[in-house]
């Protein structure tokens, strides 16, 4: 299962961390990802969705 957001695709972001002495590492970023009950026109769905939709009223619980 993908590290993304059912409703808006928000994903894994890649990057690097630098230290003081500016030695590059590869890292990650997670979305906050939480696993809901959704209403869908097609029923009740358990779906990944980022706390950000959660908030923002994207999507609507039964």
């Amino acid at each position: 299962m993908a590290r993304r957001c059912a409703i808006c695709g928000k994903g894994v972001l890649v990057g690097n961390n630098v230290s003081h002495a500016n030695n590059r590492t590869k890292r990650v970023w997670l979305p906050n990802l939480q696993k809901i009950r959704v209403k869908t026109p097609t029923g009740v769905k358990r779906l990944r969705v980022c706390t950000e939709c959660i908030k923002s009223g994207r999507v609507v619980k039964p």
